[in-house]
C-alpha cells in the first residue's frame, strides 16, 4: 500500500514537472523577444512588418552613422560595408550596402545579427528594408550587395552625434539544411 502512495506521489511530481517544462518551452519565445528589444538586437522590427517612423527631417541637425561588419569565426566569408560612415539627417531615409561574398566552394546560407551602438540608442534607429531580416543563400563563390534602408528618429536624444550600426555575419549552412531534411 505505502508503495502504490509513493509511486502516484511520484508520477504526480513528474507530470507537473513535465507541464512546468512545457509552460516554460512556450514562455521562452516572449521573453526572448522582450529580451531582444531591450538589448537592441536580433530583428524585432521584422517581426513588426512595418516601419515605427514616418519622414519628418529636422534639417539643423546632422548625425554621423557608421558601418561596420565583421564576419564570425566559424564560416568563410568576405562582409563589408560598401561605405565605412554616412552624415545623416533624423528622419529621412537613407540607403547603404554591404557587401557579402561566399569564399567556399559550395552553397552556404549566412544570416547577419545587427547591433546598434551606443547602447540604448536601437528605439531610434529603424530598419525598414535591411538583408539581416532573413538568411541569405549564397551559391559557391556568389558575391553580392545587400541593401539597408533606415532611418534616424528625430527624438534621438542631442547629446548623440554618432550612432554605429554594426553586423556580424554567421554562417547558419547547417542549421538551414537540418531545418530542411525534417
Amino acid at each position: 500500500m505505502d508503495r502504490k502512495l509513493a509511486n502516484r506521489k511520484l508520477i504526480r511530481g513528474l507530470l507537473i514537472m513535465t507541464a512546468c517544462s512545457f509552460a516554460f518551452g512556450w514562455a521562452l519565445i516572449p521573453l526572448y523577444d522582450l529580451l531582444c528589444r531591450a538589448a537592441g538586437i536580433g530583428n524585432a522590427e521584422a517581426k513588426d512588418g512595418v516601419a515605427r517612423v514616418q519622414e519628418a527631417v529636422d534639417p539643423n541637425r546632422e548625425i554621423t552613422v557608421e558601418f561596420l561588419a565583421s564576419p564570425a569565426s566559424v564560416g568563410s566569408y568576405e562582409f563589408r560595408p560598401k561605405a565605412a560612415s554616412m552624415r545623416v539627417h533624423p528622419g529621412k531615409l537613407y540607403d547603404t550596402e554591404f557587401y557579402a561574398k561566399n569564399l567556399t566552394a559550395s552553397a552556404s546560407v549566412a544570416q547577419a545579427v545587427p547591433s546598434i551602438s551606443p547602447s540604448g540608442t536601437f528605439k531610434y534607429f529603424h530598419k525598414t528594408e535591411c538583408f539581416c531580416f532573413s538568411p541569405q543563400k549564397f551559391a559557391s563563390g556568389e558575391g553580392r550587395d545587400m541593401p539597408v534602408r533606415f532611418i534616424v528618429d528625430p527624438q534621438l536624444p542631442a547629446n548623440v552625434d554618432k550612432l554605429t550600426l554594426a553586423y556580424t555575419f554567421f554562417d547558419t549552412t547547417q542549421s538551414a539544411t537540418a531545418g530542411n531534411s525534417r
